[in-house]
């Protein structure tokens, strides 16, 4: 079962990198760039680490996400 649940968290993580590099909106690819740190923060869980995925989960999906979609507010969409 864990093996399955491994699998599929690794096949999400390049899902998310992937589409993290092709998307064209900013605030989407900030989105799914911290779902892409919420995985790897279970993903650091799920090897005995919970330190690296404590501070996964509060720099990497957290901290990293609000100075981005800060950034971004403080940008203009041009057509």
């Amino acid at each position: 079962m864990t093996e399955l649940l491994n699998v599929l968290l690794l096949l999400f993580l390049v899902v998310c990198a992937i589409g993290v590099a092709y998307i064209r909106d900013l605030l989407s690819a900030v989105i799914l760039f911290s779902s892409f740190g919420l995985i790897m923060a279970i993903i650091w869980q799920q090897l005995s680490a919970p330190d690296v995925a404590m501070v996964e989960a509060a720099l990497g999906t957290g901290v990293a996400t609000l100075l981005m979609i800060a950034a971004i507010s403080k940008t203009r969409r041009a057509e």
